[in-house]
């Protein structure tokens, strides 16, 4: 799975479509993994928050936004569904592009 809002707001939807087709769904938020996805890896969205709390608050102390440098996510996290994976246990193939 990609990041878009369209397929988070769907996200049980698509878990459970994945699942009827016996397919292992990777995703990159955890609440793929929460809703039944086998598994996320992905920016720790609360991080993310935080930091971007710092440039609010730089901003309005005065800082001008052009000023401030870009940063990308520092903290990822790998969540597995071990119910799930447990349902793909010894009947799943690997397949590699």
């Amino acid at each position: 799975m990609l990041p878009d809002a369209m397929f988070f707001g769907r996200r049980k939807e698509i878990v459970d479509l994945a699942a009827s087709s016996r397919l292992p769904l990777v995703a990159h938020q955890r609440e793929f993994a929460d809703s039944g996805g086998l598994m996320t890896y992905g920016p720790n969205v609360a991080d993310v928050h935080r930091r971007a709390a710092t440039y609010v608050d730089k901003i309005l102390k005065g800082a001008k936004p052009g000023d401030l440098p870009i940063e990308q996510p520092t903290k990822f996290e790998l969540v597995i569904n071990l119910k799930t994976a447990k349902t793909f246990s010894g009947s799943c193939q690997a397949t590699f592009f």
